[in-house]
């Protein structure tokens, strides 16, 4: 996932002052309808500093985490720091 390294974007939101980016799970059904019944909850207030900072530079902020929980289900709530992988992309 790619997004612009800023805390303001469109595809940021806001939670008591945080901004996080949501990984929202779709299913469609037959009529090509998008049903979200799971997301995550990735704050960017988690992401190193450097590496901001290196993003603002590059344009690209990426976050790399699994996608499933310890259940083996997609994953869902707030992905912890130790969980995801934050990098600037060149």
């Amino acid at each position: 996932m790619s997004t612009r390294p800023t805390s303001e974007g469109p595809t940021s939101r806001a939670d008591r002052g945080e901004r996080f980016l949501y990984l929202s799970w779709v299913s469609d059904d037959d009529t090509a309808t998008l049903t979200m019944f799971r997301r995550a909850k990735l704050m960017l207030a988690d992401v190193p500093a450097e590496t901001l900072a290196a993003a603002t530079e590059s344009g690209v902020l990426e976050a790399r985490l699994g996608l499933t929980d310890t259940t083996g289900n997609p994953l869902c709530a707030r992905v912890e720091p130790a969980s995801i992988r934050w990098a600037a992309v060149t």
